[in-house]
């Protein structure tokens, strides 16, 4: 994402307008500090994006996953008969 500082946002203001229009977020700085974030009004909100199962399918948990290791570990603490 692209940082412009204010005074350059002030002297392109139609030129960034039209980039955020056609969907180039960026951010506005001033002293090298950033201030603001200028996205298109149709960009969606990223605090209702939900990102539940977008693994879903991609891996399998092991019917045992709980028991994993179970014996090393009884092993390690002396509490293996």
């Amino acid at each position: 994402m692209d940082i412009v500082n204010i005074h350059e946002a002030k002297t392109h203001l139609s030129r960034l307008v039209e980039r955020a229009a056609k969907g180039e977020s960026f951010i506005i700085a001033k002293a090298g500090k950033a201030m603001v974030k200028v996205v298109p009004v149709d960009a969606p909100d990223q605090s209702r994006m939900r990102r539940i199962g977008f693994l879903s399918g991609a891996f399998e948990v092991p019917d045992d996953f709980d028991r994993m290791g179970e014996d090393e570990i009884a092993n390690m603490f002396g509490t293996n008969p």
